[in-house]
């Protein structure tokens, strides 16, 4: 609990410490695929036999669509070919070219599968029909605690405290509230954005305790930063991780309503053998057209897709590392991450923790759901593709990695599918690349062959070359379909459903969906060459520097997309010489990718601005229901976010009474510092004092805010007078004191109190 004495409040909880020790990894990646013969066996607690026997029918049927798909669509292209895959160089494009058929034939049939369970109105296997149930509205038993984590490096402080307090109210405003408590645990080394962090902690915290909400709040910055967002989370586990039930993850940017936290709640006690349910979230939140377009894709084509991963996955899902609940006991015994040995940019820790968690939760035993029909669970998206692509390289770099695991002894087939299809989701863009060079040199090469019209002796009649457009379109139709019918389907079922006017009349669903499309269309060769650059990035051994995304509506200048984009214009232009001097005919088929690349500079910049965003809806282009009908936890946390004024900084935090009171109220209590320690602050606050605040490093900065010593230490050295001017001229501004300021000593006065 919260402690309380008048104003001031706890920042923590008492520790109760437990162990939460990892296990080293199977070996050899090479050497693992004989220890799962070997061994694998033996591993699996997940094995269910006959009671799994539905769910295996699921995934054999997926596995023979989609092997059915690539085998007719690169039957289509054996005979399409001049040779007939004759030679090396079509072999390896029909190699090419079965993967990503595949890849393609995987996306369309989960999107299918999808759609028939969505038009069927249920599926018996749902974790969400225990809602429907006496269980939906069930009493939450008091032991079944909840610990809801935040955690946070160097975010947006408006962004992440708006949504944590809307969060707080719409779960204050049910009856299971006395279940949960939240904690922000901050990685944060910006000591700027620290002291935000702390003063907007201790307002939220008085916010709510005048509107009587009684929530527990804590907050916990982590001095030693290691093992990013995992050994945060881990961090926490371990020293309070034994008071908790479940554990809810929340991103910098998430918003949850209170009902669908305490649905999360009332699923784990109704199904005891669950270690995880992931919620679907949706994309709400930005107003630039970037954001607008994924977060229309996201609503409108999103719930087809995660339905049929929920088709084929069942209880061995997919994890996505936020807005999730976790089965709190088994996550500390068997999902503490080892980094992964080696050198190379695919070792050390794990980046992509969240799948390879999920896959240790099956390994021992625990199920892990989609929840991907509760409402109630939101997300932001990016607001310019450079925002999106900067992800997509933290998460390119993250599932290479992940499939060192793929054949780590004891796991499930389903997650051994999932690190193979997350590699696949970047090493597709590689191939794809190979594809169109390779067929651009193959057409190139045969347009100026001379045809044999007589290979036989004494042959009458000529052989005449034959072009096959008949099965060219096929061909390109049977692609076509793949990649667009999934929208269609989406589209006719909001129609069919009576759901358009939530997107602004069926005209402008259909209309939205056109333009979404041109814009997908255009973008995709771009990402295609930067997921390119990530993959070879990550194989050739150069390491990632770890930034939190931004979380405001951030414009991309043209001097920046110039810059980011300058290479795929260059390749674009190159490309098509290299056609017009090469070959006899124009490729038409490249059209939309070299189209692509040359308009990526404009499309980058004008799209990542919200004035445009703003036209689109205000004239209804790109609307979602949230929009139309806002949900009130959405509301009250755009509320919250347009009432918050400057963010208070580190120099605030000494100067300003109120922010400095604020910062204070968010350092744990400790005993005094003593003799060599106590000395070592006082210097430090005296070289501040003498030298000024822009002497200090970020690392000094960060001790004095993470020392309530020290730092009303500097505040009576300040007030003292004698001190740097860059201080005195702020001085001024101090204002009537918030707390009893302490008398004015010297230094040395300080240090020998102690």
């Amino acid at each position: 609990m919260i402690e309380r004495s008048g104003a001031s409040i706890s920042p923590l909880p008492a520790m109760h410490r437990s162990s939460m020790a990892a296990q080293a990894w199977g070996g050899h990646p090479l050497w693992r695929p004989v220890q799962r013969l070997l061994k694998g066996r033996a591993a699996r607690t997940w094995d269910n036999g006959h009671a799994d026997r539905h769910f295996k029918l699921r995934r054999v049927l997926l596995i023979v669509l989609v092997v059915l798909g690539a085998v007719i669509g690169t039957d289509y292209m054996v005979d399409i070919m001049p040779r007939h895959g004759r030679d090396w160089a079509e072999r390896g494009l029909l190699t090419l070219f079965a993967i990503l058929f595949a890849w393609v034939s995987a996306g369309f049939w989960t999107a299918v599968l999808g759609a028939w369970v969505m038009l069927r109105g249920r599926d018996r296997h749902a974790i969400t029909n225990v809602l429907r149930s006496a269980g939906g509205t069930a009493l939450i038993a008091p032991e079944a605690r909840t610990a809801i984590i935040m955690p946070i490096c160097n975010e947006d402080v408006t962004t992440v405290y708006a949504g944590l307090r809307a969060t707080c109210e719409s779960l204050a405003a049910t009856d299971a509230a006395a279940r949960f408590d939240f904690f922000v645990l901050s990685d944060t080394n910006d000591p700027d954005a620290r002291a935000a962090e702390q003063a907007a902690w201790a307002q939220l915290t008085e916010a709510l305790q005048r509107a009587g909400t009684d929530a527990r709040i804590y907050y916990r910055w982590r001095q030693h930063r290691t093992h990013r967002k995992a050994g945060n989370v881990a961090d926490f586990c371990r020293r309070f991780g034994a008071d908790y039930r479940y554990m809810i993850v929340l991103d910098a940017d998430s918003v949850m309503s209170g009902e669908c936290l305490a649905s999360l709640v009332r699923m784990m006690e109704a199904h005891p053998d669950t270690g995880i349910i992931q919620t679907a979230p949706r994309a709400t939140g930005h107003v630039t057209t970037h954001a607008r377009i994924l977060q229309f894709c996201s609503r409108v084509y999103g719930p087809l897709f995660t339905t049929g991963l929920h088709y084929w996955q069942l209880g061995e899902s997919h994890y996505w590392g936020h807005n999730a609940i976790l089965r709190m006991a088994p996550f500390i015994e068997y999902c503490a991450l080892p980094p992964l040995p080696g050198k190379t940019s695919l070792s050390g820790d794990v980046m992509s923790h969240d799948f390879v968690e999920a896959a240790l939760m099956r390994r021992a035993g625990w199920k892990v759901w989609i929840a991907h029909d509760l409402d109630g669970s939101y997300e932001q998206v990016p607001p310019n593709l450079l925002a999106e692509l900067g992800r997509d390289r933290r998460w390119a770099q993250g599932n290479l990695q992940n499939s060192r695991l793929m054949f780590e002894p004891g796991l499930h087939p389903v997650h051994r599918t999932v690190f193979l299809t997350g590699t696949l989701a970047y090493l597709s863009s590689p191939l794809w690349l190979a594809f169109l060079m390779l067929s651009t040199v193959l057409f190139a090469t045969h347009s100026h062959v001379v045809p044999t019209y007589f290979t036989e002796p004494y042959q009458l009649f000529p052989n005449w070359p034959t072009a096959n457009f008949k099965l060219m379109l096929t061909l390109f139709g049977l692609t076509a379909v793949l990649l667009f019918a999934p929208k269609v389907i989406s589209l006719v079922a909001i129609i069919a459903k009576g759901e358009a006017k939530r997107y602004g009349g069926a005209a402008k669903l259909l209309l939205s969906a056109l333009l979404e499309s041109m814009h997908s269309v255009l973008l995709a060769p771009v990402r295609m060459l930067f997921h390119t650059q990530f993959v070879l990035a990550a194989l050739a051994g150069i390491k990632l520097a770890w930034k939190s995304p931004p979380r405001h509506d951030d414009a991309t200048s043209w001097g920046e997309a110039l810059r980011r984009h300058a290479l795929g214009t260059v390749l674009a232009l190159t490309w098509i010489g290299v056609i017009i001097v090469s070959a006899t005919a124009f490729q038409w088929w490249l059209s939309p990718v070299l189209a692509g690349l040359l308009l990526a500079i404009p499309l980058s910049a004008w799209t990542s601005r919200a004035a445009p965003g703003r036209w689109l809806a205000a004239r209804g282009i790109f609307v979602i229901p949230e929009e139309l009908m806002q949900p009130a936890v959405l509301a009250e946390a755009d509320r919250y976010a347009k009432s918050f004024e400057s963010m208070p900084d580190f120099i605030d935090a000494v100067t300003d009474a109120e922010v400095h009171a604020e910062v204070l109220r968010t350092i744990p209590v400790r005993p005094p510092s003593r003799a060599a320690k106590a000395a070592a602050q006082m210097r430090l606050v005296e070289r501040a004092a003498i030298e000024g605040p822009h002497a200090l490093t970020n690392a000094q900065r960060l001790r004095l805010l993470a020392d309530a010593q020290a730092l009303r230490a500097l505040r009576a050295r300040l007030l003292a007078g004698g001190a740097h001017h860059d201080w005195s001229a702020l001085t001024a501004h101090m204002g009537s004191p918030a707390i009893a300021e302490p008398a004015p000593q010297s230094v040395d006065a300080i240090v020998s109190a102690h």
